[in-house]
């Protein structure tokens, strides 16, 4: 999600506080200790570099001197052909999609289609109602996944199926026909269908789309399929906060529902079948008045203070449905007659069966709460644990694994499998190697740093640690625990992807520009980490349960001449065909390669947001495609031949995709080739 150089119509000027003052050695420290061994960059913009990070590059990649993408001793040539069969398009400013020759592309199902209800048509002059925008797509399309229509009985069309897809956040001024109407300039008070319309902007659209005769995708309407859930939709809370004290609210005061999902960034498919979609920036959401109580250290490791981001909880019609945004204990109040601990029901992954539009979405705490950029899932193996990944989209912020307790059978797996297991957060080690590190009281090895951090100041966060009254207390205050396990603080991991070939699991630092000349040490040796890098690792024996894994760098992104180094070769040099900043969106098409979105800065040397393809072997890496101007790409996924790639463009400006309009409207573009072949060969 874009976090900077954005104007104030997009979002917060705070929407991303570092808030990890923890004190553990940060991945930057860790990187630099490892560069002694290795070289990563070279040439004149290495020693550019070297300069500005105030230190001499001399190391880091794989130790093995093949191509090489298998860091567990595997040396075996993946049996799928994932070399590029494309030329790469140039950078480009344009307000336009840009693909290589020989593809073409088109807008599909942009902001404010209608899907549900009485597919109420989308008016160009922002007059749409609330009650509207529950029937049509949200706003500011994120991550997303194509299911055929025939998934259940065991097929996989490419011609039907349902495109379930996320929606972050907004653009107040396009969404309301003269702009928001600001509580400061108006009373003190929004009106409350401006707040409705708001809240129904955000979540998840699950669109059924088919081919038409002619091969054209279009909305299957009167699909019984076809749902919005919303920041205002019913929800249950599963795994081991259920029930706990600290979610009590007068919605549910046995703490095991809530209402709605916000923030909704990156997302995983579960092996089940089913989606979930990952709430991350949450917190600016709700409003703590900071005089009115000490805040609790749930809202402190989060931010969630002052005032909210839209002021939803100040709508003129009062109605509990807004005023939960106001996290601030009333005086004389209580958590079953305030709304004290709302924002402690947020933060999760949440799951939805886009096959069942009658359920209800589950908010899935084993998995922890955090910022969740999204969750990937290990391949699945029959009467073994399920296991998936997850970053914490924040800088100095940290990577989660959790293994089920329970084995996966295909005939019966669901949902309950990740209610149940053990949550693990990730250090990585200067010598390349890597540990799990267990957030769960039953380990010896935890237990032991709670006792001892009990009574102490946790690092700089002001936190003074009381310890956890039961794992649902270490679950909700899933940072808090990371930072006593001794966890590695990364540079904003992102998107994950898993190399279907080899079981490399590929994770995006996208950037890190908070650290200053000022903060440089020992310990923080990078200044203003502005183009970000990706990293990779294999679980130890091939096993996505062990507690240890071998980690390396897989591509540092940057200006021309950018070199990423093995031993003494340079296996990237980055030049005009592939140049990228701050990496975000990951994903390995059904062929292994891997493709690469970014959602950084823009100028005249890099031009608008792009993705591009890797070949994870070879690690050839081409850009494939360029979004317009002002937008992120974000969100990918072909069908399953192939033949049809779906990505989503965020927060576009300039009145894309459609000139004659007078609002941007983000939308997810398909991608086809003109010869009808796969994408990407």
């Amino acid at each position: 999600m874009a976090k900077h150089d954005l104007d104030s119509n997009y979002l917060d000027p705070n929407y991303e506080p570092v808030v990890n003052h923890s004190g553990n050695t940060p991945f930057a420290d860790v990187l630099a200790s490892r560069m002694q061994r290795r070289t990563v960059m070279k040439g004149s913009v290495g020693a550019a570099l070297a300069g500005f990070m105030g230190f001499s590059l001399t190391g880091c990649g794989s130790d093995s001197n093949d191509s090489g993408s298998d860091l567990g001793g595997n040396t075996e040539t993946p049996p799928v052909d994932t070399t590029l069969g494309f030329q790469a398009v140039p950078v480009s400013s344009a307000n336009e999609v840009v693909v290589p020759e020989g593809y073409v592309s088109e807008a599909f199902l942009p902001w404010g289609t209608p899907i549900t209800g009485s597919y109420p048509e989308y008016r160009p002059d922002g007059t749409n109602t609330g009650a509207e925008q529950e029937q049509q797509v949200g706003m500011h399309h994120d991550g997303m996944h194509f299911y055929p229509i025939d998934q259940k009985s065991g097929g996989n069309s490419s011609e039907e199926g349902l495109l379930v897809m996320n929606h972050e956040y907004i653009n107040q001024g396009a969404l309301h026909a003269n702009g928001p109407t600001r509580a400061a300039d108006n009373g003190g008070v929004r009106p409350a269908d401006e707040v409705r319309k708001e809240i129904a902007a955000h979540g998840v659209s699950v669109v059924h789309i088919k081919k038409d005769s002619e091969g054209k995708w279009d909305v299957v309407f009167g699909s019984r399929y076809n749902r919005r859930i919303t920041g205002a939709t019913p929800m249950d809370i599963r795994g081991p906060v259920r029930g706990y004290h600290k979610l009590v609210t007068p919605y549910s005061l046995n703490a095991t529902e809530t209402r709605g999902t916000l923030n909704n960034c990156a997302m995983g498919t579960s092996p089940w079948g089913t989606y979930l979609t990952a709430e991350e920036n949450w917190h600016g959401y709700f409003a703590h008045d900071n005089d009115a109580a000490v805040r609790p250290r749930e809202y402190v490791r989060h931010n969630v203070s002052g005032s909210s981001r839209y002021d939803w909880e100040k709508a003129d019609s009062a109605l509990d449905q807004y005023q939960r945004f106001d996290v601030t204990p009333q005086e004389g109040g209580s958590a079953e007659t305030d709304y004290r601990f709302e924002a402690n029901t947020f933060g999760y992954m949440v799951e939805i069966d886009p096959f069942t539009p009658e359920s209800k979405p589950q908010k899935r705490t084993a998995l922890g709460r955090f910022g969740h950029e999204g969750v990937i899932f290990a391949p699945a193996k029959e009467g073994e644990p399920v296991v998936c990944y997850s970053g914490d989209d924040s800088q100095f912020e940290y990577i989660y694994k959790f293994v089920s307790a329970k084995p996966y059978y295909a005939a019966t797996a669901d949902g309950s499998l990740l209610d149940e297991g053990t949550l693990y957060v990730a250090r990585f080690n200067d010598d390349g190697s890597g540990e799990w590190l267990a957030l769960s009281l039953d380990d010896a090895g935890f237990a032991a740093k709670v006792s001892a951090a009990e009574g102490e100041e946790v690092g700089r966060s002001g936190i003074l640690f009381d310890g956890f009254e039961n794992q649902a207390d270490v679950l909700v205050n899933t940072r808090l625990a990371a930072d006593i396990a001794g966890a590695t603080p990364m540079d904003r991991p992102e998107w994950g992807a898993i190399d279907p070939n080899t079981g490399e699991v590929y994770f995006t630092l996208t950037n890190n520009s908070r650290r200053t000349e000022d903060e440089v040490d020992a310990a923080n040796p990078i200044v203003r980490n502005r183009n970000g890098h990706i990293i990779r690792w294999q679980e130890a024996g091939n096993e996505f349960t062990a507690t240890e894994f071998e980690w390396d760098i897989f591509v540092f992104a940057g200006e021309q001449g950018t070199e990423t180094v093995v031993g003494d070769e340079a296996v990237v040099t980055l030049d005009d065909t592939n140049i990228f900043n701050s990496p975000d969106g990951l994903w390995f098409d059904y062929n292994g390669r891997l493709w690469i979105q970014t959602d950084g800065y823009s100028n005249e040397t890099f031009g608008n947001q792009m993705m591009l393809a890797a070949d994870p072997v070879t690690r050839d890496i081409r850009r494939f495609f360029v979004g317009p101007q002002g937008c992120e790409v974000t969100g990918v996924v072909t069908t399953p031949d192939s033949a049809t790639m779906f990505v989503n463009i965020q927060h576009p400006r300039n009145n894309w995709p459609n000139a004659a309009e007078d609002r941007p409207r983000d939308a997810t573009v398909i991608v086809t080739r003109s010869d009808g072949g796969v994408i990407g060969v």
